[in-house]
């Protein structure tokens, strides 16, 4: 016997109560809740046989990013697999198992694909759709993202149990593809029917980002703390936009503080954690703020991290880590990876080869003081970042960095292109902008001073 999903949908299950943990783990899922692992241990403690939790547990491993889930991945989709061979499933859960092993085949694009293509079929089932969404944005794929989600969006109705979650990330995803003002529109319509759905809420502190109006999005996020009390540690990473919104008013102070009573408040290892606090302590140094030893911590952290090469977006953020922390063998260690991984033919390899390494170099030669060398690192990976995953907030610190480089290396004129491609793209110039700027026309303005011949001796006596 099978049993219906709160989306319409046959699942491979016959136990109602572990039918009833299923949709909790979904919903929670999609809230990015703390309770979904427990939801799915519950499901899978009273369904040991059910192939699509035994997948999505495996997925849900593989976008944590750590090394040591990969084996535990693994053993999901055994289990998944041999589920599949005694008991017919359906032909949605049979592509969630086979995304679960294309990503671990090295293919994460694979993975989508799969997915995306049975979301056609079954246009209502949210899990899909948010796992679609989820890979997607590990790899950067702000495209892929929007196309998904217009694709099925039509088919959800403002009674779909999901219709806010949706619309959360149809906001994302048209943010991350520049379409601010509808994708404004679509967060705050979101939340109007999933006021937990922290990830809508963020989407729409992203377009606040983006349009230089970091006063209007800190008030955003002031104003509503419990749109993301539940949530796991993505609650960190809200914190860090607002955080990122008081830096931008000159607030560092107020930025610094956040850092220490939120952002760590939890000294985890967890990648996305190390990610928020190590760009917020960059773009504070940028800004000439000492941020005393908060490094160490992070460092420390990330040096047991160091080998894991689940994630070019992970690596670099361990490598800023372990660069400022002072831990050299731990970042030669991190580099020695990333050169190996480059010459592999994975979708990991392929990311790594064409970004992740020279932006890892290059960072690398920044930490050293060889700022033009820097500089022609950063910026030959700079057309392809997206690759590494995050968003355009999250990789906005590699940018700065580079900004921060051409500067450093006496070269006003890139560092002028970096920051009016950097506007265009935001859409509205933010307070960093605006400094650079000027520092450039001054530069500019020292330089024609140096070249006015008026203003050289002659060498007559």
């Amino acid at each position: 016997m099978r049993l219906t999903d709160q989306f319409g949908y046959e699942l491979t299950l016959s136990d109602k109560e572990a039918l009833t943990a299923w949709n909790e783990t979904v919903k929670a899922f999609l809230a990015h809740g703390r309770t979904t692992p427990q939801h799915l241990e519950t499901c899978l403690a009273l369904a040991p046989d059910f192939a699509l939790g035994h997948a999505a547990r495996g997925i849900f491993c593989l976008l944590l990013g750590r090394k040591e889930l990969t084996a535990t991945a693994q053993e999901c989709l055994a289990i998944a697999r041999t589920s599949v061979q005694h008991t017919p499933v359906t032909a949605r859960e049979l592509a969630v198992v086979d995304a679960l092993g294309s990503w671990l085949q090295g293919y994460p694009t694979r993975s989508a694909d799969l997915l995306d293509t049975v979301l056609v079929t079954v246009p209502e089932d949210a899990l899909i759709m948010k796992l679609v969404h989820a890979i997607r944005f590990v790899l950067g794929d702000a495209t892929g993202m929007r196309q998904s989600i217009e694709r099925v969006h039509a088919a959800y109705g403002e009674t779909h149990p999901a219709y806010g979650y949706m619309l959360g990330c149809r906001a994302f995803s048209l943010e991350e593809t520049g379409d601010y003002r509808l994708a404004e529109a679509a967060g705050r319509k979101g939340l109007e029917f999933a006021r937990d759905d922290a990830w809508g809420l963020h989407a729409v502190a992203h377009v606040h980002d983006m349009t230089g109006r970091s006063e209007e999005g800190a008030g955003w996020l002031e104003t509503q703390p419990e749109g993301w009390a539940h949530c796991n540690n993505f609650g960190y990473h809200v914190w860090w936009h607002l955080a990122l919104m008081y830096l931008d008013q000159g607030q560092a102070d107020k930025a610094l503080a956040l850092y220490d009573t939120d952002i760590r408040k939890d000294k985890t290892d967890d990648y996305r954690d190390i990610s928020n606090a190590a760009s917020l302590l960059v773009r504070l140094e940028l800004e000439g703020v000492d941020t005393g030893p908060r490094w160490d911590e992070l460092a420390l952290l990330s040096d047991k991290r160091a080998e894991d090469g689940c994630n070019v977006f992970a690596d670099l953020h361990y490598l800023l880590a372990l660069l400022n922390g002072g831990r050299r063998m731990g970042a030669e260690r991190l580099l020695t990876g990333l050169k190996e991984r480059a010459q592999t033919e994975t979708d990991l390899g392929r990311i790594t080869a064409e970004t992740g390494l020279p932006t890892g170099l290059g960072l690398e030669q920044y930490r050293k003081g060889n700022y033009a060398s820097a500089f022609a690192l950063l910026d030959s990976a700079r057309d392809n970042l997206y690759m590494v995953g995050g968003s355009h907030a999250q990789r906005d610190v590699f940018e700065r960095i580079t900004i921060d480089a051409a500067l450093r290396a006496g070269m006003p004129e890139d560092a002028e292109r970096l920051l009016n491609s950097r506007t265009h793209k935001r859409g509205a110039l933010d307070r960093f902008a605006e400094q650079r700027l000027e520092i450039c026309d001054k530069m500019h303005r020292a330089h024609r001073v140096m070249e006015d011949q008026k203003l050289r001796a002659t060498g007559s006596v």
